[in-house]
C-alpha cells in the first residue's frame, strides 16, 4: 500500500489552517505545516488532532523554503498578512502578501508539486464599484481603486500567482478558494477578526459601521480547499466560497444572537454566486445561523465570553 500524499500548509496556525490541518489529517494525509518560529509550531499543536510534521518559513524570505515543499503532492496556502490597522505604507502589507505567494508557487514548482491550492478573499472580487451589485469568479477589485492595503494586496497577490502559473509555472497547477467573511467555531484563542466582531456583540459592544457582507463557515472554506487539491476539473479556476443565504449586517448577525439591533446600512444587498463551486466541486454551505450559533459556542466552551 501506497504511503499517503503529503500536504503542506501555510498558515497552520491560523482560523483557517488550523480547520484546513484537521480535516487532511482526518481524511488520511499526511501534514506538514510551515509556520515561522517553534512557538507558533506550538500553537498547531494545540489546534490539531494528529501528527502534524514542522517545517520553519517565513514569506519575507527563500529560507526554509526548499525543505517545507519538499516531496509535497499539494501545498495549500492560506498565509497572508492581515494587519490590526491600516499600515503607513501600503506595502508593508502588499510586498509581503505578493511576494511570498510568489515565493511560495516557484519553490512548489521547482519541488515537481502537483498543485497549489491559495486562499484568496472576497477583497479580490467585490471592492471596485458596480452598479448590479451582483458577483462571480469573473469579477475582479481594481488594485488602482481607494481601497485598504489588505484589500488591494488580495487582489495584487492573487493576480500575480495567476501571471506567474500562466507565465512560468510550468507543469505546476494552480486554484484558488475565494472566501467571503469567514464565521465559525475557532479552535484557539488567538481570534480572527470576525470571530473578534461575533465576541464584541456577546458583550454588547457597539456594532461597527453598517455593511453588507457574505458569510461563509470556516469549516466550509476548509472543506472547499480538500475538494480543490482533489478535484481535477478544478485546476485553472478561481471558486468563490458563501453560503447560501444573502449577505448580511452586523445588526443581522446581532439579532441571530439574540441582541436588539437596528440596521444603517443603505443601498443594495449584493448577491454572491457560489453556483460554480457547487456545480465542479461538489460543495455545499451550511445555514448561517448554525454557522454563527456554533461562533458563540465555540467562545462559550473556550471562557473567551
Amino acid at each position: 500500500m501506497s504511503e499517503a500524499p503529503l500536504v503542506l500548509v501555510t498558515g497552520a496556525a491560523g482560523y483557517v489552517g488550523s480547520h484546513l490541518v484537521n480535516q487532511l489529517l482526518a481524511q488520511g494525509y499526511r501534514v506538514r505545516a510551515a509556520v515561522r518560529t517553534p512557538h507558533r509550531a506550538e500553537d498547531v499543536r494545540q489546534t490539531t488532532t494528529g501528527d502534524v510534521e514542522f517545517a520553519y518559513a517565513d514569506l519575507t524570505s527563500d529560507d526554509g523554503w526548499a525543505d517545507a515543499v519538499a516531496g509535497t503532492d499539494v501545498v495549500m496556502h492560506v498565509a497572508s498578512p492581515f494587519p490590526a490597522e491600516n499600515p503607513r505604507d501600503d506595502d508593508e502589507v502588499i510586498a509581503p502578501a505578493r511576494d511570498g505567494t510568489l515565493r511560495v508557487l516557484r519553490h512548489a514548482r521547482d519541488a515537481g508539486c502537483r498543485r497549489v491550492v491559495m486562499t484568496s478573499s472576497f477583497a479580490a472580487v467585490g471592492y471596485s464599484p458596480s452598479t448590479e451589485q451582483r458577483w462571480t469568479e469573473r469579477d475582479w477589485t481594481d488594485p488602482a481603486d481607494e481601497n485598504t492595503a489588505y484589500i488591494r494586496s488580495k487582489a495584487i497577490a492573487e493576480q500575480a500567482a495567476w501571471d506567474f502559473v500562466n507565465r512560468e509555472g510550468g507543469a505546476l497547477e494552480l486554484t484558488t478558494i475565494v472566501p467571503t467573511g469567514i464565521f465559525g467555531p475557532t479552535l484557539g484563542p488567538h481570534l480572527s477578526t470576525s470571530v473578534q466582531i461575533v465576541r464584541s456583540i456577546l458583550k454588547g459592544d457597539p456594532l461597527p459601521a453598517g455593511q453588507y457582507f457574505g458569510v461563509v463557515d470556516v469549516r466550509d472554506v476548509a472543506d472547499a480547499h480538500v475538494r480543490a487539491m482533489t478535484t481535477e476539473d478544478a485546476a485553472g479556476e478561481r471558486f468563490l466560497v458563501v453560503a447560501d443565504e444573502p449577505a448580511v449586517t452586523f445588526a443581522e448577525l446581532a439579532r441571530i444572537v439574540g441582541r436588539e439591533a437596528h440596521d444603517d446600512v443603505q443601498g443594495n444587498r449584493p448577491q454572491i454566486s457560489n453556483a460554480k463551486a457547487k456545480r465542479i466541486l461538489g460543495w455545499q454551505p451550511r445555514p448561517l445561523d448554525e454557522t454563527i450559533r456554533d461562533t458563540v459556542t465555540s467562545l462559550e466552551e473556550l471562557g473567551l465570553v
